[in-house]
């Protein structure tokens, strides 16, 4: 059977990072949390979420991008660079595996913790 993957990123981090000339580069990305989904001609899903770690340090001030002109797909790229060989295999097997023995996908979820937002809605006028 043949699986189709996606991929998405779910969080980043960020932190002004000096570069090797001294220069301050703004809201570079430190951490990238993602996940890769897999799913079978039959709708079977299997998902790994993973956590690259990035640095800006080696950076020119001018191949640094900033933070609100990177695209999902941009920093993708970056994420499946560092996801090669032995380690893309064992993404794809983890994927497989939860396929082949039909687990449910994990999927995020709030802190039981976490303050809960409430929209407020204002009352249509009569």
């Amino acid at each position: 059977m043949s699986i189709t993957y996606t991929w998405e990123v779910t969080s980043l981090k960020t932190k002004n990072e000096i570069n090797g000339d001294g220069i301050v580069l703004p809201n570079a990305i430190c951490q990238s949390y993602w996940k890769k989904i897999g799913t079978d001609t039959e709708g079977n899903v299997g998902t790994f979420s993973g956590a690259t770690p990035f640095s800006a340090a080696n950076l020119s001030a001018e191949a640094f991008q900033q933070l609100d002109t990177l695209t999902e797909a941009t920093v993708l790229s970056w994420i499946k660079a560092v996801c090669v060989g032995g380690y893309a295999e064992h993404i794809d097997q983890q994927i497989q595996k939860q396929i082949d023995e039909g687990v449910s996908p994990i999927s995020d979820t709030d802190m039981p913790w976490a303050p809960v937002v409430v929209e407020e809605t204002t009352p249509e006028p009569v």
